[in-house]
């Protein structure tokens, strides 16, 4: 506004005092970066206002005038003068007061016609109206009718029936304008040969010809010593040798339950077992004990022949095959078939933790007379599958996203494995998008992802992530599995890194339990403590790859039974069943599961800093540091080692992650939160916790869960402390070396954490 009323003095001076003594110079430039409109006011420099006499940018001399005594003239000039910047004052205040108000409102984060960058509209709805809003989004009876859509019979990974699921999410994400995408894989899956069926033989006689089967058993056939095992744990087979069984080349029976049919195999393996056989165990009177098991064998997530890389089309790599393949055969058998072996079998009496609920078998025993042949001649099947993606687009840091998915085919029927999953899934992503179209300006992304082949090991969502190792980390910040979120009533449990403790734990205190409208979910199921509801993340778990493979914090949850819901793999995972574990209340548990799924995703895209809590892995390092150098004590008092293991660099590292979990709260109290800048730099930091407690000394491709404290290997904080114990008792596994660089790796994956979370590298006091 300085300029025109200048250019007016400078006239009226002209008109009544003659032109001035000398001109000032200016250079009008257009502000590309903000409003077309908007002129910016250079003025030349000193150098560049009089030249020899001459007007700047003209070739004639400048003109001077002599003022005349003309002062009652010039007083009348001066009062008019006066009284018209007055007027032109009032006039823009005026203007400026009475503009439209669609003119000054804030605008997304795209180009005018004109090029210009608008600036992002703010969040204009508070916490409490968005959780509001979201509950009034879920009807229990719409569910019903909703997971109809979504519930087959057949929906294999790779088969029509996924191929149809897939399309009908696609489907509904483009109707929700959601511009939604796909990813294609070609991984190989492994199927029972419709020539060569698996066969189980006891003695001269066959048992049967399961349809069942466990995907990436070893091939061929092998016959053995019966032994049964329990649930075969490590304990299990360890009190087998303790009463004096042998298992080498032996048949391990195992029933379901308590550890993954993966980990049951592999403990077997270590023990030089020849074959696996696993059954279901009924565990209520209707269950039909000619029930076919199914499940995959491979202790590990993704594609087993493209370990560590993704399955694209375009890549090709030499034949390879993840550590994580079982060499032994492995079946599955069902319950009648397993009752024909138990009461061929003799000789010694089993614990009572032991006995199970086959009917007419009161008590089982170990080992005997009985041989059983075990033939397996599964086949490798190259087979495409497809992600189907929608997203959510943030308006502040669209870049950043929290991603929500469900895997949808099943061997069998999955109805609460996996169709439910899925109607959460695509009526979030409608819930959503009704918030967002309604009022709700969300600061991040939310991307929600549908995935194939997730019986097989989480394959989809590994090749996903494998695709794009080097970007997920700095870009989703969390992941929320909705897989199995209902299997029962009457419990809560979740499995969650620790920096979305505190944020599951309000979540659950403000949604309502399916079973009292007066009480929260915390308050149902939580008895005042959250360590009641945490149980550890697992391997079969769908967001234990984003986890302990990418480093991205991840949450899963589920209602459950008291007694494990037992149907799971098998084709008695079906509507009626799950109607029974909810006592026919299945719709309320959906709507209760979706509203904790979507008020932890909307808070986390709502709040100006993310809600992670980096001090909860300040607890967990302290306690884990705190065993560990309990554990070094001991070596130096009994001697075992010739030079002490000092635990202070180990306790240092763990004081520098205090010091900067410290610091950066109370940078975040201190910070200005309507800066836009400061906050993604304060969510940059939190963002790096996770993937910072991946041990960088490991290979992603021959160790992929390589996450310090929920992964698996010898790098982990779980192998250090075992291994202590076992120098401590001189153990034939001990390794004085190899217990040194746990020690030393250990040690620096946490500093280095603590480095980055600090922030800036300059600002770092570089302690160790």
């Amino acid at each position: 506004m300085a300029g025109p009323i200048d250019q007016a003095r400078a006239r009226i001076s002209k008109m009544f005092n003659g032109e001035p003594r000398s001109y000032t110079r200016f250079n009008l430039t257009r502000n590309t970066d903000g409003d077309n409109s908007h002129v910016e006011v250079k003025l030349s420099g000193e150098g560049e206002e009089e030249l020899d006499g001459t007007e700047t940018g003209h070739r004639h001399a400048a003109n001077t005038y002599t003022q005349r005594p003309l002062h009652a003239y010039k007083n009348w000039c001066y009062t008019a003068l006066v009284i018209l910047i007055f007027f032109l004052a009032g006039y823009l205040i005026g203007y400026v007061a009475h503009r439209k108000p669609e003119q000054v409102t804030c605008m997304t984060e795209e180009s005018n016609d004109e090029g210009d960058i608008a600036v992002a509209p703010e969040p204009t709805l508070d916490w409490s109206t968005i959780t509001k809003m979201l509950q009034q989004q879920f009807s229990s009876k719409d569910f019903d009718e909703i997971l109809s859509n979504f519930a087959l019979d057949d929906h294999m990974a790779g088969s029509a029936g996924d191929e149809m699921l897939a399309n009908k999410v696609l489907n509904i994400f483009k109707n929700l304008e959601m511009t939604p995408w796909t990813d294609e894989h070609y991984v190989q899956l492994q199927m029972p040969s419709s020539d060569k069926p698996n066969k189980i033989s006891l003695g001269s006689g066959e048992i049967g010809q399961p349809k069942g089967y466990l995907a990436y058993s070893g091939n061929g056939t092998k016959e053995g010593k019966v032994v049964y095992a329990n649930y075969g744990q490590t304990a299990d087979l360890k009190h087998l040798l303790a009463v004096g069984m042998d298992l080498r080349d032996s048949v391990i029976l195992i029933r379901t339950g308590q550890i993954s049919l993966a980990e049951k195999v592999a403990n077997a393996a270590k023990y030089g077992a020849a074959a696996v056989l696993i059954y279901p165990e009924p565990s209520y009177d209707a269950f039909d004990a000619n029930t076919e098991l199914y499940g995959h064998v491979h202790f590990g997530t993704g594609d087993p022949y493209t370990p560590g890389f993704p399955s694209f089309n375009h890549t090709q790599f030499p034949p390879a095959k993840s550590s994580g393949l079982p060499e032994i055969l492995a079946q599955t058998i069902t319950a009648d078939m397993a009752l024909k072996i138990h009461e061929k079998m003799g000789g010694k009496d089993v614990p009572d933790n032991f006995n199970g609920k086959l009917r007419d078998i009161s008590k089982y025993t170990l080992g005997g007379e009985a041989n059983v042949t075990v033939t397996v001649n599964n086949v490798q099947v190259d087979t495409r599958i497809h992600n189907v993606f929608g997203v959510i687009k943030g308006f502040i840091d669209p870049d950043h996203y929290v991603v929500i998915g469900a895997q949808r085919d099943s061997f069998s029927t999955g109805y609460a494995k996996s169709t439910v999953g899925t109607c959460l899934l695509v009526e979030l992503a409608r819930a959503i998008t009704q918030l967002k179209k309604a009022g709700f300006t969300p600061r991040r992304s939310i991307v929600f992802a549908s995935w194939s082949a997730g019986d097989y090991g989480s394959v989809g969502a590994t090749e996903w992530l494998e695709g794009y190792l080097n970007s997920l980390d700095k870009k989703a910040f969390t992941y929320i599995s909705l897989d199995g979120v209902v299997l029962g009533r009457e419990k809560f449990k979740a499995s969650a890194s620790p920096l979305l403790h505190s944020l599951l734990k309000e979540t659950l205190n403000e949604v309502k339990t399916p079973l009292n409208e007066d009480r929260t979910v915390f308050q149902e199921y939580g008895s005042g403590n959250l360590e009641t509801i945490l149980e550890p993340m697992n391997m079969e778990d769908g967001a234990y790859p984003f986890l302990a493979f990418s480093g991205i914090p991840s949450i899963s949850f589920r209602f459950v039974s008291n007694g494990a819901y037992v149907n799971s793999g098998t084709a008695l995972d079906n509507k009626q069943n799950l109607y029974i574990a909810t006592e026919q209340r299945l719709g309320d548990f959906c709507k209760a599961a979706a509203q904790v799924a979507g008020q932890m995703a909307l808070r986390l895209v709502h709040d100006h800093i993310l809600k992670l809590d980096v001090t909860s892995y300040t607890r967990l390092i302290r306690k884990h540091v705190s065993i560990i150098s309990r554990g070094a004590f001991l070596l130096k008092k009994v001697g075992t080692l010739s030079t002490p293991l000092s635990p202070n660099w180990l306790i240092s590292a763990s004081g520098s992650f205090s010091r900067a979990a410290n610091a950066l709260i109370n940078d975040i109290q201190n910070s200005d939160l309507e800066d836009k800048e400061k906050c993604r730099t304060i969510n940059d930091r939190i963002m790096r916790v996770e993937h910072s407690l991946l041990s960088a000394y490991v290979s992603p491709r021959d160790v992929p869960f390589r996450h310090i404290f929920f992964g698996n290997g010898n790098y982990t904080v779980f192998a250090l402390t075992e291994h202590l114990k076992d120098v401590k008792e001189q153990a034939v596994s001990a390794d004085i070396d190899l217990l040194r660089n746990q020690f030393a790796l250990t040690t620096w994956t946490i500093q280095s954490c603590a480095n980055d979370l600090a922030g800036d590298i300059w600002a770092l006091d570089n302690e160790i």
